[in-house]
Parts: structure tokens; sequence; C-alpha cells
């Protein structure tokens, strides 16, 4: 009863987001961020780890800027999920902006990886692509059931087939040798198996391999996007990119450290729209003490 209570109240905010104009709905998530930054918590202290990790050579005050604004761009996500999940195919189509190098189209002779991020803007460019063409999309399962079975269904919607990331590789194989393309993200420490050690902002963080593993035993190409928010309350870009040349190169350790590095130059451009929220650097080598 209570699970159900909680997703009906979950589902019935969202829905009412959805029905608002979106530059409201932005103006009110970054309002809610602003105020909620003010208040001390797990995911403020993570946030500031991060950047005192990545930019030792900002200053207090730029790190405190970049936090405060990273924050009001996380909290106005949460709340543009209504219309992502629940707003129509027209009304998200005309908020997302195209901007690919490759020629898109509904079925690829090579099997294709499409290598994300956790950007501000992924969940709805993410949507928006499945709008446009058949796509798969590996996801990690949340702790909580009610949000776990709102967002997994939300984001099917427009037929993305949903892949937990624990499940069958045989299954992930044969999406990608039918044509239809995987989105995954793999920029974020889910632990030591299949993981390696590689710099991220010159630190050492826990980093997925499953990238080049799976571009290996299926031959795959990898394709990485970017979400991007525009200014001016406009929306969002996507921005895909040429494959990636050599990859995968057969050496794991390698092939990490180079999506590290491509995501680092990305995040340089617009860094308080990435998610310094997450505890990135969770696990740490043997021998060093925790960092959170």
């Amino acid at each position: 009863m209570k699970n159900s209570t909680q997703n009906a109240l979950t589902s019935g905010l969202l829905r009412v987001l959805s029905t608002l104009p979106y530059g409201l709905v932005a103006r009110l998530g970054e309002m809610l961020g602003s105020l909620l930054y003010r208040i001390p918590g797990k995911r403020k202290r993570i946030l500031h780890t991060n950047l005192r990790l990545c930019f030792p050579e900002h200053s207090e005050a730029q790190r405190e800027g970049l936090a405060r604004s990273t924050f009001r761009h996380v909290i106005r996500s949460y709340l543009e999920r209504g219309m992502q999940w629940y707003g129509s195919a027209a009304a998200l189509s005309r908020l997302v902006e195209l901007n690919s190098a490759i020629e898109l189209r509904d079925r690829y002779e090579q099997p294709t990886i499409f290598l994300g991020f956790h950007f501000a803007a992924i969940e709805a460019t993410c949507m928006y692509y499945s709008i446009l063409h058949p796509v798969a999309s590996i996801y990690t399962p949340m702790s909580d059931v009610v949000t776990d079975t709102i967002s997994r269904e939300q984001r099917g919607r427009f037929g993305t087939k949903m892949i937990p990331r624990n499940g069958s590789a045989r299954e992930i194989l044969k999406v990608l040798k039918s044509g239809t393309p995987i989105m995954l993200a793999a920029d974020m420490d889910f632990g030591l198996r299949d993981s390696v050690f590689v710099p991220f902002f010159g630190v050492q963080a826990c980093t997925l391999t499953a990238v080049s593993r799976l571009a290996q035993l299926s031959g795959a190409r990898v394709v990485p996007f970017v979400a991007e928010v525009l200014p001016g309350y406009r929306g969002y870009r996507l921005n895909i990119f040429d494959a990636l040349e050599n990859f995968p190169s057969g050496d794991a350790h390698a092939d990490a450290l180079r999506t590290n590095q491509f995501l680092e130059e990305r995040i340089r451009s617009t860094p308080d729209q990435y998610y310094w929220v997450h505890r990135r650097f969770k696990r740490r080598p043997e021998g060093e003490a925790p960092v959170y």
C-alpha cells in the first residue's frame, strides 16, 4: 500500500509538471536548487569533494560558484523529468536540437554503441533519440523500487528496449548484432568487477571496461554523445560525435583512460552541467584512504 501510494504521488507530481511550460519548470527547478543548496546534506558534500579533487587549480570562490550552478542544474533536471517522462513526443522534439557527425538511420550495418555521460540533459536527449530511431538502453536499477518502476516504464515509452546493467550479455550482443544500437553510460563507479583504475582529472577513478569489451565481442563501433542544456531556456542539444578511432585497442586500461580523457574535454566546456553529485571516486586503489 505504501509503495503504491508513493508511486501515485510521484507519478502525479511529474504529470502535473509535464503540463507546465518548459521555461517555467526550468526556472522553478533552478530556484528550488538554489534553496536546497543552502541546506547541508550528503549530495552537497559529495559535490564539493569532487570539485576540490578535480579542480585544484580553482580558487575556493570559483569552486563555490561552480557548485551552486551545478546544484541548480541537477535539481532543475529532476523537475524537467515530468515533461520528459509524461510529455508528448512532439513537445519533447521541439525542445531538442540535433548535431550529429554521423548519419543516423533505423538500422546500422555495423553494430553501434552510443557512449553517453551523466550531464544534466542526458535524460531528455536519450528519449529524443528514441523518438527518431529504434534503440536499446542499458540502465542501472535504482534502489528505490517506486522510482525504478516509473523511470523504466517512462524511459521506454517511445519504444526503447530497457536492459538492466546486470542482465544477460548474450541479450546485449543479440541486440547489437540485429542492427539496433545500444546506449550506455560508463562514467560512474560501478564496482571493482570488470573495472580498472585510471586517471580522471588526475585522480585515479574506478572505470568500467565494459565498453571496450562489448565492442570487441560484437565488432561494434563506439560513438560518443554529449547532452547539453542550451542557454536562455531554449531546451537541449544532442551532440553526436564521430566514432572513436582504433577503439577498442585491445588494451582495456588504455581504452578506459581514453574514454575518461574524452569526457574531461567535454566537461571543461560546460562544467556545471555534469553530475558532480555522484560519488565518482567511491572506491580507491589499495592503500588509499576514502575521500568522501
